[in-house]
């Protein structure tokens, strides 16, 4: 369930066609929406946006929307992007920066270090829950008036077929309606009906480990450095948080196998704490609090298209990648980012918003930046993941080539900072 404000337009349920038609109105639909809501078409109007959202839309002033209670790393790129989109405002005074990252490999003597400072930035990215940024972005949506809510509402078929109307995408939702469009974009996560409803197969690809998150308080200020250790239990990130009472806090979150995973969440939060601190180190000196504890599997997930008849993938409809990097939703956010970039262009020279050309350009540009990615965290699951003595040795002498190769690192960074 989500909360949304006062301000938010009531439905104008007489109204059925649309210029775009968003599943989802989660994070990257939100932003999707946002990112359309200011574009003008030929004739000076404005797109006319539809979202499909499963989840109820109450509306109740000053309430949290419970998008997730998970935080979310945010590269620096993305974060220059939601300034753009005038939701930076609502987010720079609980977001946490990182400054330094701090990566080691417990047990053997390969450790980098990555400084905002060296490469000419402020931070290398920020930490902020997702919560608050899905409360953001409503804020900026209430002030939108060419957004349509359908919630709660499902959609339970799509036409394709080819018509001679300007609108081309015929969708049926669940309570009776139907609604039409020039562009469909399917913001509608991992399991996305969209997908579904156009046969697009996927490459799924269960990597046996789960991620166990939890927010802790430690002894010790992490003075906002980010830290990536790899264990024998599996990878450890602790991401800095605002502090809370007077304490540092810090977001973990633990890679381990399921096995692992079902025997941890057992523990007492005395024993939890004695043993993180065990796997962790004295980087942040003893752990003093835990909080809530879960769990979610992780996996691989790629569509093996991007894009459909007047339809484009975006976020987790078309990728849902392992959380080592911290990069899924900074991946997901570059891919609304081009596709807005997209439309604008098409809009100026009064191009047809949905027509093949513009998709199949979204498809290709953002396969690049997608495999690279996963590349690069598929590649670190790999190789920190494996204790043969020769893999072992070689990724410390990686981790000590990166700390002090300038350009391998320069290449990282860029990358880790969305860019």
């Amino acid at each position: 369930m989500r909360v949304i404000s006062e301000k938010i337009v009531k439905m104008d349920k007489s109204k059925k066609k649309f210029d775009v038609i968003i599943s989802g109105g989660g994070l990257s639909g939100s932003l999707m929406a946002l990112s359309l809501a200011n574009l003008a078409k030929a004739d000076g109007g404005l797109l006319s946006i539809a979202i499909v959202e499963t989840n109820e839309l109450i509306q109740q002033k000053d309430s949290t929307p419970l998008f997730d209670d998970r935080v979310l790393a945010l590269s620096h790129g993305s974060a220059a992007y939601l300034e753009k989109m005038a939701v930076w405002q609502h987010l720079i005074h609980d977001a946490s920066a990182i400054e330094k990252i701090d990566i080691s490999d417990r047990g053997h003597y390969g450790k980098a270090r990555l400084e905002a400072q060296e490469h000419g930035v402020s931070a290398l990215g920020y930490v902020i829950e997702m919560a608050l940024i899905g409360k953001g972005l409503l804020k900026e949506l209430a002030n939108k008036r060419n957004i349509r809510w359908f919630s709660p509402d499902s959609i339970s078929d799509i036409n394709w077929q080819p018509s001679d109307e300007a609108n081309k995408v015929q969708v049926e939702l669940s309570s009776g309606q139907s609604l039409r469009a020039n562009l469909l974009l399917a913001c509608d996560g991992a399991n996305s009906p969209c997908r579904q409803l156009a046969g697009i197969k996927t490459s799924h690809s269960d990597y046996q480990q789960m991620a166990l998150i939890a927010n802790v308080a430690t002894e010790k200020s992490h003075k906002n450095k980010a830290f990536e250790r790899f264990t024998e239990f599996g990878p450890i990130a602790m991401l800095p948080l605002t502090e809370l009472n007077g304490q540092s806090r810090c977001s973990l979150v633990w890679t381990m196998s399921p096995e692992q995973s079902e025997e941890v969440l057992a523990l007492t939060d005395d024993e939890f704490k004695q043993q993180l601190e065990q796997a962790f180190g004295s980087w942040l000196g003893s752990i003093t609090q835990v909080g809530k504890r879960d769990v979610y599997p992780l996996i691989l997930l790629q569509a093996q298209q991007q894009t459909y008849h007047r339809m484009a993938l975006i976020g987790n409809a078309s990728h849902t990648i392992h959380p080592i990097a911290g990069q899924g939703f900074n991946l997901g956010l570059r891919d609304v980012q081009l596709m807005a970039a997209l439309l604008e262009e098409h809009l100026e020279t009064n191009s047809d918003i949905g027509n093949f050309a513009l998709l199949n350009e979204y498809a290709k540009q953002r396969q690049i930046d997608q495999q690279q990615v996963i590349e690069l965290t598929d590649s670190l699951v790999t190789l920190f993941a494996n204790d043969l003595p020769p893999l072992i040795a070689g990724r410390n002498i990686g981790l000590k080539v990166l700390n002090y190769f300038s350009p391998l690192k320069n290449t990282l960074v860029n990358k880790l900072m969305g860019y």
